[in-house]
């Protein structure tokens, strides 16, 4: 029993390994994978304009890796807590967090001048990053610690 428990404990982090790996592989791909001409100007940390941009082309590219990160991010949650109804719960948080975050960079591209560069680098931050996935672990944790009491 012990053994097959320490053999399933292993496949366990080897499976998270795995997928935190591919995480970083967006990461370390990202030029080549997806189109975001913010990655040079938010680089260069300079106070020009914004760059010019497809704008078609850049949210499809911002939904990919948004959705390349969820679903990554939500099979980790699935990994650590084994539990269906959080993984609905965690594609409904995703799903609406990209909603909001979508909707608020178009606003601040669209009605805000460079002065909100900082507010713009952050919401796009939230869209291009697994951000969430540092905020859900502790949080579903929390909760399934305070459900056992």
């Amino acid at each position: 029993m012990n053994i097959k428990m320490n053999k399933d404990y292993g496949i366990k982090i080897i499976q998270l390994l795995f997928l935190v790996g591919l995480l970083i592989l967006i990461r370390a791909f990202e030029n080549q994978l997806f189109y975001d001409p913010f990655l040079d100007y938010f680089k260069l940390e300079s106070n020009s304009v914004y760059p010019k941009f497809e704008a078609l082309q850049l949210y499809g590219n911002f939904f990919l890796r948004y959705f390349f990160n969820s679903i990554i991010s939500i099979a980790i949650l699935y990994l650590i807590f084994k539990e269906v109804s959080l993984v609905y719960f965690a594609a409904f948080l995703y799903t609406l967090f990209f909603i909001i975050l979508i909707l608020l960079f178009y606003f601040f591209i669209n009605y805000f001048n460079e002065s909100q560069k900082l507010t713009l680098f952050y919401i796009r931050r939230f869209i291009i990053q697994p951000v969430f996935i540092l905020l859900f672990i502790p949080g579903f944790y929390f909760q399934k610690q305070s459900e056992k009491k």
